[in-house]
């Protein structure tokens, strides 16, 4: 397909067989699993996927893209879904979803908070990431990585990372170094009375990242509730575990 990238989509094109055979190894695509692709491109993962699940679903932007996937003589059993994966309302289509992408860098962590709310019907995610992004994603407590996206995708999933892979496998090739990272949705682990309000302690908390939680959460919590939950107000917001976050959330969620 000759078909040069756009910058306004973020489109970088996998090209490198090698790290195409590993991804596939591990997303291990079987027949009647409901299979999801964001990004198709030029069919890298494409096909491979669609000769070993029977069916699949891509999601594209670019119509020049979505018109040449139809046209394409292998595509039977390909849906070809042209639409900004933004808007895509998941709910519509079929659960035990399995998603898998090499997401635009450009959009990277808004569609995986979009992809969240539908948590539920996800069986795995697998999705190519800027490096950078994929070390928060997976960081723990007290590490320099650990923020507001650590703890979002934390709280719904399973954070694994795949493999690593170097500017030169992409077409054109980044300036940054990708990763591969797979999640997998789980029941929460922690009783949270309203999503809103962990996020509205986490934004507040990791806005003011170097000061502490006492002054960076003075207008949503008091030092009389910090102790009440067994949470030191003196600590920085990196400090702090997940289930900690979801006590102060459930304070705030009270207080409304």
């Amino acid at each position: 397909m000759n078909h040069r990238p756009r910058r306004r989509f973020g489109q970088n094109f996998l090209h490198d067989q090698g790290i195409i055979s590993k991804i596939l190894r591990n997303i291990d695509a079987r027949p009647e699993q409901n299979i999801i692709e964001i990004g198709p491109g030029q069919g890298a993962l494409t096909w491979p996927l669609l000769a070993a699940a029977g069916e699949l679903t891509v999601i594209e932007i670019d119509r020049d893209l979505a018109a040449a996937l139809r046209q394409d003589e292998r595509g039977q059993g390909l849906t070809v879904i042209e639409q900004d994966v933004l808007t895509v309302d998941f709910s519509k289509l079929p659960t035990s979803m399995r998603i898998v992408g090499n997401l635009p860098y450009n959009i990277s962590t808004p569609l995986l908070f979009h992809l969240l709310t539908y948590a539920e019907q996800i069986q795995d995610m697998y999705f190519m990431l800027q490096a950078e992004v994929v070390d928060r994603m997976a960081a723990a407590a007290g590490s320099s990585d650990y923020g507001r996206l650590s703890i979002g995708i934390q709280y719904h999933c399973e954070v694994e990372r795949v493999l690593r892979v170097p500017p030169g496998c992409f077409n054109p090739a980044p300036k940054v170094d990708s990763a591969v990272v797979k999640l997998t949705p789980r029941p929460p682990r922690w009783a949270l009375q309203d999503r809103k309000a962990l996020d509205r302690v986490v934004r507040a908390a990791f806005g003011q990242r170097r000061k502490t939680l006492r002054n960076g959460l003075r207008k949503l919590i008091s030092d009389e509730q910090f102790a009440a939950v067994g949470v030191d107000s003196s600590w920085r917001p990196q400090q702090l575990a997940i289930e900690d976050y979801v006590k102060l959330a459930n304070l705030v969620a009270d207080g409304q």
